[in-house]
């Protein structure tokens, strides 16, 4: 394919942009969007300990974060399908932006729940790979998309690297406070690269007899979804995901410490499954327009209970967090180019930004159930042990229950004339 293939825009639209620029300028969001919200258990610590807070208060605002995070999605994506993507992602990146800086002077829990989980969490539901996805399936060309879908949840597993030890580097050096407001600055570089995104005035492409639909509002839209049993089946199985990722980034470095191992080893776990992810991210968008997307999604969420497993079961060591560390991560965020696939095969890309907003909501329900009941159950038990066998139940189950996915666009019937 070629980096100045294009899609045709139809007369009186706005003219296209080369590919390439749109990917990168994605690819660029998705990193700096994903990074720091990847490294918030490297504040539990010492912010717990300076105010005398337990892991719960923490939990409970990184909790919130992800419910609010998923629940702002569908109508960051509604609003971005019908005015465009532009406006979303600057305002996003602002609320982001300002959640982290006020976070930095956050003193009580009434004050940190406020900044690190309603800020933050409405202002990454508007300026998050999410939407980044939604506008790859918009703008790029048809052979492009299952690679941009990849490409983007690899830069922002490459952000999950990256971030985790310039976090360890900028806390030792200039303190949590001042990283927290480096890091909110750092968010403002989204809005320059949103316009690349900008998706008024872009024809949406048409992949399958999904497209060939007549007009539809987006209260039709949510109800043909809600009613596709496929869909619901990958919307219920995209819980597991957000549950393991939220409970491992946010209690991972404190259950390490807690068995011995220091914070910095739960620094290099966590960038190593950034690492690894951007590997698994790449193959799975590879994979995802080559194999069965629901078969893909089987394997990786099973994958997960066998790596969680033998992680728990194995005695805790650096060279066990590495391992443990590499293997989650290639199957980290490799669900999401097969599920933002099979979205848009269902529905087309029309409201693919809505749609997959209501699945990463689910998603998102899950992150808030795994950081909450890791605080709340380390509390009540002073471990995590609960925790990490109900993730290995959970994969198993979103194994078995994406297997039954019929990967086919949604038949529509044309309203008569």
């Amino acid at each position: 394919m070629s980096a100045t293939s294009s899609v045709p825009a139809p007369p009186g639209a706005r003219r296209a942009l080369p590919a390439m620029l749109i990917l990168v300028a994605g690819c660029v969001i998705a990193l700096i969007t994903f990074g720091p919200r990847s490294v918030f258990g490297l504040f539990l610590l010492p912010m717990s300990q300076e105010f005398g807070w337990g892991r719960d208060v923490f939990g409970l605002a990184v909790a919130l974060q992800n419910l609010l995070w998923g629940l702002g999605s569908p109508f960051a994506g509604a609003i971005a399908d019908r005015f465009g993507t532009v406006r979303v992602m600057c305002c996003g990146a602002l609320l982001y932006a300002a959640g982290l800086v006020l976070m930095s002077y956050a003193t009580t829990p009434g004050m940190l729940h406020l900044t690190a989980g309603i800020m933050v969490g409405f202002g990454l539901s508007a300026a998050s790979f999410n939407l980044v996805l939604a506008a790859f399936g918009k703008l790029l060309p048809d052979q492009w998309k299952s690679i941009g879908f990849g490409a983007a949840t690899a830069a922002g597993s490459f952000g999950q690297f990256l971030f985790p030890p310039l976090s360890r580097a900028l806390m030792d050096t200039i303190g949590w406070h001042e990283t927290l407001i480096v890091f909110g600055a750092a968010l403002l570089i989204v809005m320059p690269f949103s316009l690349a995104l900008a998706t008024r005035g872009v024809a949406a492409a048409k992949p399958g007899a999904a497209a060939a639909a007549p007009q539809q509002g987006i209260g039709a839209a949510i109800g043909e979804a809600l009613r596709h049993p496929s869909y619901v089946m990958l919307v219920l199985g995209f819980f597991t995901c957000g549950f393991q990722l939220a409970f491992i980034t946010v209690h991972m470095p404190a259950f390490l410490v807690d068995n011995g191992v220091s914070l910095s080893v739960g620094a290099y776990t966590l960038a190593l499954i950034g690492l690894f992810n951007i590997l698994g991210s790449l193959t799975a968008g590879y994979l995802s327009s080559r194999v069965s997307r629901k078969w893909l999604l089987a394997w990786i969420y099973a994958g997960r209970g066998v790596a969680i497993a033998a992680f728990v079961l194995l005695p805790i060591t650096p060279l066990s967090c590495y391992v443990f560390g590499a293997a989650m991560g290639f199957l980290w965020l490799s669900t999401v180019p097969p599920t933002s696939g099979l979205v848009m095969l269902m529905f087309g890309t029309r409201y693919m930004a809505m749609l997959y907003g209501f699945a990463f909501f689910s998603h998102q329900v899950g992150g808030f159930l795994g950081v909450w009941l890791g605080g709340m159950l380390y509390v009540a038990t002073g471990s995590y042990s609960w925790v990490w066998w109900l993730s290995v139940a959970l994969s198993f189950a979103s194994a078995a229950i994406n297997l039954p996915i019929k990967e086919r666009p949604v038949v529509r019937v044309p309203v008569a004339a």
